[in-house]
This record gives structure tokens, C-alpha cells and sequence, in this order.
């Protein structure tokens, strides 16, 4: 009986290594859409996925979604392709042209025309800027502060172009569908 456990237990462990070795040059016609982390690289190593003019992934769209290649690991190919790449949306920040760094410098400087808020698309804020100076200064204030947090972006809802790995904020914000639900302490 002894015997027999030690057997058993020395096959399990023998066994998974020959199927190893044996499906070695194999390979598995995948769906890629199904495939977990750790089975693809996305997006592919020798893929130049990052549009220099936006600082996006190529082919961002208004979903702020863009397509990019991926690669499989070894041994697996995709039934979409018959290849080991495949297509994945991956999240990016639609933009339209409108940089950072300028509004911010009209801002600072030529806020109290309303220049900074006709540059992002906001033409009567502007036109008020323009007359009253800026509310007296305190609106090219409050715009500076805007504009330098992210809070006011292009009026036609893209972000702003700026480096890829710039200062970039995410706001974060709470609804009902958010909240914290209290835990009891079992």
C-alpha cells in the first residue's frame, strides 16, 4: 500500500513534464479576444503605437479607445488572424490639437484679455474677459488655477496634448454608484 502512494505520487509529478515535453512544437489555434494576462503583450514590442503629434496611441477616437497590435505568447495563434497577433482596444485620451502649455501660457499671460478661454473654444467667457479685464484680474486668476489643475478643458471635450508621460491628472470623482459601503467588523 505504501508502495502503491509512493508510485501514484511520483507519476503525478512525471506526468505534467512529459506532456511538456511532448507538446513542445505544437501549436493552439486561439480566440485572442478570450486570451488572460500573462498569454499576450499589448501592445507589440516592435509596434511604434504613440502618435507624436497628439502624445496618443494611433487611431485614438472620441470613445477615447484606439486599436493596437498585440502579440501572443509562443506557441499560440489566433483564429481571427491565423498569426500570433491580434487587435485590442487599449484606453486613450481623445485630443483635438489643443496643447497644455499653451492655454496655460495665455492664461498666466494674456488671461485678463480672455485670450486663454478664446484659444479652448470658449468665445463669450472670452469676449466677457476682454471687457471687464479679467472680472479685475480675478478670473485670469481662477483660470490660471483651472486650467493648471485640468478642470477646464477644450470646449469640445478632448484633453489637452501634452507628453506622454506628463502631468497628467486624473479627477476622480464619487456618485451614488461609488460610495463606500461600511464594513462591520466580524
Amino acid at each position: 500500500m505504501f508502495h502503491s502512494a509512493r508510485f501514484l505520487s511520483g507519476l503525478l509529478i512525471l506526468l505534467p513534464t512529459i506532456a511538456l515535453c511532448d507538446g513542445a512544437n505544437q501549436t493552439h489555434e486561439i480566440d485572442c479576444n478570450n486570451l488572460r494576462m500573462g498569454q499576450y503583450i499589448c501592445p507589440h514590442p516592435d509596434y511604434d503605437f504613440i502618435d507624436p503629434k497628439t502624445q496618443q496611441p494611433r487611431g485614438c477616437t472620441k470613445e477615447n479607445k484606439a486599436k493596437v497590435l498585440c502579440l501572443v505568447a509562443d506557441g499560440l495563434v489566433c483564429t481571427e488572424t491565423k498569426n500570433n497577433t491580434f487587435k485590442k482596444d487599449i484606453p486613450c485620451k481623445w485630443t483635438n490639437g489643443y496643447s497644455f502649455e499653451t492655454s496655460l501660457l495665455l492664461s498666466i499671460f494674456l488671461g485678463m484679455f480672455g485670450a486663454d478661454r478664446f484659444y479652448l473654444g470658449y468665445p463669450a467667457l472670452g469676449l466677457l474677459k476682454l471687457s471687464t479685464l479679467g472680472f479685475l484680474f480675478l478670473g485670469q486668476f481662477a483660470d490660471v488655477i483651472l486650467i493648471a489643475t485640468q478642470i477646464v478643458g477644450p470646449a469640445d471635450g478632448s484633453h489637452y496634448v501634452m507628453p506622454y508621460y506628463g502631468a497628467g491628472i486624473n479627477i476622480v470623482t464619487s456618485n451614488n454608484f461609488t460610495y463606500r459601503v461600511p464594513q462591520c467588523d466580524c
